[in-house]
């Protein structure tokens, strides 16, 4: 019974999990609850999806088959990668290559190869979401790390790694038990442009060089093997688990009024998607070397991305030089016949299309390549074989698709194993050190918006009763965000704050929604009757969600009303803690008296509730600083979500995005945060001017200033004619002058020569996450590139060095100096 129980808990969690994240429809045309279904009703019928041997090389595997390994080159280990999957595919017949081009790979059981499901998904945790994963009595849970939003308000690069490393100890662990695969279509990069996208909980926020350095870190986290980190050959550079950046590219609608992520077209700048949109997958694969790219469903100009070839095959594998293969978002290629309805394209053309996207891929590069390798869904598996039968495309492109796949594989060990992942097993999926992990990453992550006169931290030894008080007060699914697998444990806020002392809990709203006011009251009673009180409000999947945008930046139904009389009745200090990923217009709390102190906790993950109440009660001093801007609600009637440029758009009223480019007022600005102590920096370093030589063969490059400013004789010069050695180096000391021992952000900003037209007003170039004790400091030092970091990417969009007075800041302006740049000719 006990077990039959856990299946039926197991079954309701997921199938509810999807049903409020909207994602049912929206993944694939898969019988995914019939699989749920299954495991309920059949809870010890579990077929493994990972792998159920050591290697596929393996002799005595081969010899259980009937079959002798010698006489297979590809399984020569002395042979190269490239050498072993030309020979595994030159085996396989036309039909056989086709079967394999689909994520779930049929194998060729007359050459020992076996079947393999490429989807995997690893966001925050290893999830279950997609078929490559499994969770079952064996394995019932791994560690639920906060959503990427709330791990991303740390800026902290060493966590980022942390968790990534963690995640692919348990994917490979999982993979060793037969419950994942090896390839994770993780992280999603993209970059937050409007608020109201649903899916702000899956990416690490609105900065591009940001989210670049997340994007770095965790790939590295997930697939390096320790010691061969800075391998010679990247194309045979062995891999812990695959990683996959995702979803090139501009992709950030889902559904806003009707308009779909499945019939978009992101009508974008080049100036844009060189300077904002491109910027961390060019991160994620030239220094993260991720081994995967996953095109997205949307349009870009017109093209729909997975059949784009200079997005894919010049920009990716040309300019970028991916060490790996190119996959499309679920039922991209279906999607581009039925609801983009591309070209008018038959299934055939479809498949040839984004395989090689006709024969333009050939113009772009000297040497043709491939431009979609493979495809998350039906359409290559079924439509390639008579596409290439119809002369529509060549077998040897599928051949070379298939050899990217197979040596990523190769690299992964499926063929020959990676000797010291061998011992991994059950022990290492939620492992003490893991679920602690996850536990830092959230109080790293959880940001202090709010805090009057030191109403935070709580001091347990006075205070002996609490109200806890609000729908997310007793949080658990929600904490965990989409994308997530079965934790390994649960811990609410209610739970963990009942350890300080006696409880009195109201929910105050029945839902999130918060469709009326009846349970108000007896909540206003609480906290007339606790020495404090503490609310818990935001949304959650039900709002924001895949394939589910908002409308709004409020608080759904009654919850403000709900707040604020709750607080008028309380007797005393009280606190506001949202849980969301998108900002919420909160302007009525962070102006009401009566509130002392707001936290934005995000959805942090498994180990939240204790994270939270580590914070109120002074056992962690926060040091979070947020990710994203937080607008006024009227920003959502200035400009519709379809609009893309990031700049203002003065003829239409626009006001502009991000921080980098909106001037209006905001409830919080990008980078805001408290501490529970207080900092002072100082310059200990100066900053001499750079002046750079230019030969003849170097050119002036001229640039936009507003009518009145002073132009340079030489006003830029193109970033790729520099050789960019030149290198600005400057060290600041952190002094930590209150009375707590704390972590501080020190984000570093670049601001352009003054009368520059339609460039950013400033762009981060570095950060730092430190801790510094009470009373103590620490010096920290920056050295940066003078091209990557004061480049200005111009109309025509290219990248250009300005002359003149750049402005390094440090901080929201607490230490700011110049750095000239000045040309000079040899």
């Amino acid at each position: 019974m006990a077990n039959i129980y856990s299946s039926f808990l197991f079954a309701y969690c997921v199938i509810f999990a999807l049903l409020i994240s909207g994602q049912a429809r929206d993944i694939s045309n898969r019988d995914i609850y019939e699989k749920l279904y299954s495991k309920l009703y059949h809870p010890d019928n579990v077929t493994p999806t990972g792998a159920n041997f050591t290697f596929v090389c393996d002799p005595k595997r081969f010899s259980s088959l009937g079959l002798d390994v010698t006489k297979f080159a590809f399984c020569d280990k002395s042979l190269s990668y490239d050498v072993r999957a030309n020979d595994l595919v030159k085996q396989m017949t036309l039909s056989e290559k086709a079967l394999q081009l689909g994520d779930s790979n049929q194998g060729v059981p007359r050459l020992g190869l076996p079947k393999y499901e490429w989807w995997s998904e690893a966001l925050h945790g290893v999830s279950n979401q997609g078929p490559g994963t499994s969770f079952d009595a064996l394995v019932p849970g791994a560690t639920s790390f906060p959503t990427v939003i709330t791990s991303a308000s740390s800026f902290n690069e060493s966590l980022w790694l942390a968790i990534g490393q963690a995640i692919s100890t348990e994917a490979r662990a999982m993979y060793n038990l037969g419950r994942a695969g090896l390839t994770f279509w993780s992280p999603n990069i993209n970059v937050v442009r409007d608020p109201r996208w649903g899916r702000i909980l899956e990416t690490p926020g609105e900065d591009p060089f940001v989210i670049g350095k997340y994007a770095v870190n965790f790939v590295r986290g997930l697939q390096d093997v320790e010691g061969t980190e800075n391998f010679k050959d990247l194309n045979s550079r062995p891999l812990k688990v695959s990683a996959c950046c995702k979803h090139f590219a501009a992709y950030d609608v889902d559904n806003w009024k009707s308009v779909t992520r499945f019939i978009f077209d992101a009508r974008v700048t080049e100036q844009d998607m060189v300077e904002t949109f491109n910027r961390p997958f060019e991160m994620c694969v030239k220094e993260g070397d991720a081994s995967s790219v996953m095109c997205s469903y949307n349009r870009v100009n017109g093209i729909p991305t997975c059949a784009d070839p200079k997005l894919l095959n010049q920009t990716i594998r040309g300019d970028w030089d991916l060490h790996g293969y190119i996959v499309s978002d679920c039922d991209s290629v279906e999607v581009l016949v039925d609801q983009h309805k591309w070209l008018g394209d038959s299934n055939e053309d479809a498949v040839a299309h984004t395989l090689r996207a006709g024969k333009s891929c050939v113009k772009y590069l000297l040497i043709p390549d491939n431009c979609l390798d493979l495809d998350c869904g039906s359409y290559y598996p079924k439509y390639m074989e008579s596409s290439v039968q119809q002369g529509k495309v060549r077998e040897a492109d599928i051949d070379r698709s298939l050899k990217y796949l197979y040596v990523v594989l190769m690299r992964l060990g499926y063929f020959d194993g990676i000797q010291q992942y061998t011992s991994l097993g059950k022990k290492d999926v939620c492992s003490d050190e893991h679920v602690e992990l996850a536990r830092e990453a959230a109080r790293e992550g959880i940001v202090l918006l709010k805090n009057i006169n030191d109403a935070l931290p709580l001091d347990a030894g006075k205070v002996k009763s609490l109200a806890v008080i609000g729908p997310h007060a007793n949080a658990t699914l929600a904490m965990i965000g989409n994308y997530a697998g079965i934790p390994c444990q649960f811990n609410s806020p209610l739970e963990a704050l009942s350890q300080y002392g006696e409880v009195n809990y109201q929910v105050g709203c029945a839902q999130i929604g918060c469709g009326n006011d009846s349970l108000i009251p007896p909540a206003m009673q609480a906290a007339q009757n606790a020495d404090a009180t503490i609310i818990f409000v935001g949304i959650d999947l039900s709002i924001e969600a895949e394939g589910l945008d908002r409308n709004d930046l409020l608080l759904p139904g009654f919850q403000t009303q709900l707040i604020n009389q709750v607080s008028g009745a309380a007797k005393g200090p009280v606190t506001l803690v949202i849980l969301s990923a998108g900002g919420v217009d909160i302007s009525f709390a962070k102006n009401n008296p009566k509130i002392g102190a707001i936290l934005w906790a995000g959805y942090p993950g498994e180990k939240g509730g204790p994270a939270i109440a580590d914070i109120i009660f002074g056992k962690y001093n926060p040091g979070g600083r947020l990710p994203i801007t937080w607008y006024e609600a009227n920003y959502t009637n200035m400009l519709p979500m379809t609009s893309m440029p990031l700049r203002p758009v003065d003829s239409l009223g626009y006001p502009g995005r991000t921080y980098k480019f909106f001037k209006g007022s905001t409830v919080f600005p990008f980078g805001y945060g408290l501490s529970y102590t207080q900092f002072n920096y100082t310059l200990t370093s100066t900053v001499s001017s750079t002046d750079i030589k230019l030969n003849k063969l170097q050119h002036c490059y001229s640039i936009r200033y507003g009518n009145g400013s002073f132009v340079p004789p030489c006003p830029a010069v193109r970033i790729d004619d520099l050789d960019c050695k030149d290198e600005i180096s400057f060290e600041i000391e952190v002094k930590n002058v209150g009375a707590r021992d704390g972590s501080e952000v020190v984000l570093v900003y670049s601001m352009p020569p003054e009368g520059i037209v339609a460039t950013h007003t400033k762009q981060v170039i570095a950060f730092q996450r430190v801790f510094v004790p009470a009373g103590g400091s620490k010096k920290v030092k920056f050295v940066l590139n003078v091209c990557s970091s004061l480049q200005v990417v111009d109309y025509n969009a290219y990248s250009v060095l300005p002359a003149g007075n750049h402005t390094i800041s440090v901080g929201d302006d607490i230490v700011s100096f110049p750095v000239p740049v000045n040309f000079q000719f040899s």
